[in-house]
C-alpha cells in the first residue's frame, strides 16, 4: 500500500495588538488648532491614523512604538484623541479646545520705566495662563487671580508697549501700557522760607505731569498746583533746617533740591533809639536771623538799608512826624517784633 504524505500544520498568524494611550501633553488647545500634542502609550508602531473626535490630525509622526507626536486639527469643546495601527483602535484620552483669551484693560495704564508696578488685567478666558508680557519682554511675575483677572508686575521698559496673555487656548489681543519717565528737579524758587511754612515755592523741572505728591523732607507739601509738565507751585509746610523736596509722578520720585528753613528774626537793640524827623539819619539795628532781611520799616514806610551781619543792619530812618513808631524787619524766616523808634522835633528858637 502506498504512503501518501500528510499536508504539513497551518501555523498561526500573529496579530498585533492593539495600541493604548495613556496621555496627551497639553491636553488642551486653542480652537485654530496647529499646535503639537505628544501622545503616550504603547503599540504605535504603524500607525495608520490619528483623530481628534472625528477629525483626522493635521499631520503626525511616530517617533517610536511609544510615543506619537500630532498637529491637532481646529475644533471645540472636549474630544476623545484615539491612535489607530493594524492591530486596531486604541482607547481614548481626552483634548479640550480652549477658548482663546481676551484682554480688555489694564490697571494702571502707566508706570515707571524701572518696572516694579502691580498691574491688573481684566479681560477673560485667563485660566491656566503660560505667559504674560509686556512687548517682547515677560512680566516679572504674575498671578493668576480668577478666569477674569490676572495681577502682573510691569518689568522695565520704555515708551508704549502692548500687554498679551497667552494661555493653552492662544494669545489675546493687546492693550496698551506706558512707561513714562521719572520726573526730574532742576530748581526751587525761593531756595528758603519761615520755620512756620506757607511760602509759595516754583519747582522747575521736566516730566511733572501727572504729579501725585510733592514732599518737603518727609512731609507733603500743604498743597501744589501742577502748572505745566516743567513747573509746579508748592505751598511749604512747617519744617525746621535743610530738607530735600521732592515730585512724585506715575514714573516714579525725582531727585532732590534742597530747601531751608529760616527762623523768625529777633531785634533786640535800635541806635540810637531817637533821631530827628527828618530823613536819613543812620540807625543800626541789632538782633538775631538778619543775613536774609528783605526789608526794614519805619511804621509803615519802607527804609533803605545794609546788612552787616547775621545779627546787625544798618538803616536810614525815613522822614516822619515827631513821635514813636514801631520798626521791624522782615527775612525769609518772616517778621520780627518791633521796637520803638522815636522821632524828635528840632527845638524852636
Amino acid at each position: 500500500m502506498k504512503d501518501t504524505a500528510r499536508p504539513a500544520a497551518a501555523q498561526p498568524t500573529a496579530v498585533a495588538a492593539a495600541p493604548v494611550l495613556t496621555s496627551a501633553v497639553p491636553n488642551t488647545g486653542p480652537p485654530a488648532g496647529n499646535n503639537n500634542v505628544v501622545l503616550n502609550g504603547s503599540g504605535f508602531t504603524g500607525a495608520t491614523a490619528v483623530k481628534f473626535g472625528t477629525t483626522a490630525a493635521v499631520g503626525y509622526v511616530v517617533n517610536s512604538a511609544s510615543q506619537i507626536t500630532a498637529v491637532a486639527p481646529a475644533g471645540t469643546g472636549t474630544v476623545a484623541i484615539t491612535v489607530s495601527t493594524p492591530g486596531g483602535t486604541s482607547n481614548s484620552v481626552t483634548y479640550t479646545y480652549t477658548a482663546q483669551p481676551v484682554l480688555v484693560s489694564v490697571s494702571p495704564s502707566q508706570g515707571p520705566a524701572a518696572g516694579g508696578t502691580a498691574v491688573t488685567l481684566t479681560g477673560s478666558g485667563f485660566t491656566g495662563a503660560t505667559s504674560v508680557k509686556f512687548g517682547a519682554t515677560a512680566a516679572t511675575s504674575y498671578t493668576v487671580n480668577s478666569a477674569t483677572q490676572i495681577t502682573a508686575v510691569a518689568p522695565a521698559g520704555t515708551g508704549a508697549v502692548p500687554v498679551t496673555v497667552t494661555t493653552p487656548g492662544g494669545t489675546s489681543n493687546s492693550v496698551f501700557y506706558f512707561y513714562l519717565n521719572a520726573p526730574v528737579l532742576l530748581s526751587v524758587s525761593p531756595t528758603q522760607g519761615p520755620s512756620a511754612g506757607g511760602t509759595a515755592v516754583t519747582l522747575t523741572g521736566t516730566d511733572l505731569s501727572g504729579a501725585t505728591a510733592v514732599a518737603f523732607g518727609a512731609t507733603p507739601a500743604t498743597s501744589y498746583t501742577v502748572n505745566s509738565p516743567t513747573q509746579i507751585t508748592a505751598v511749604a509746610p512747617a519744617g525746621t533746617g535743610t530738607v530735600a523736596v521732592t515730585v512724585t509722578t506715575p514714573g516714579g520720585t525725582s531727585n532732590s533740591v534742597s530747601y531751608s528753613y529760616v527762623g523768625s528774626p529777633v531785634l533786640t537793640l535800635l541806635a540810637p533809639s531817637q533821631g530827628p524827623t527828618g530823613a536819613g539819619y543812620g540807625v543800626t539795628l541789632s538782633g538775631t536771623g538778619l543775613t536774609t532781611t528783605t526789608a526794614v520799616h519805619f511804621g509803615a514806610t519802607a527804609a533803605s538799608f545794609t546788612v552787616l551781619s547775621d545779627t546787625a543792619v544798618a538803616t536810614l530812618a525815613p522822614a516822619g512826624a515827631p513821635g514813636s513808631v514801631s520798626v521791624n524787619v522782615t527775612t525769609s524766616g518772616g517778621t520780627s517784633n518791633s521796637l520803638t523808634y522815636t522821632r524828635v522835633a528840632a527845638p524852636e528858637i
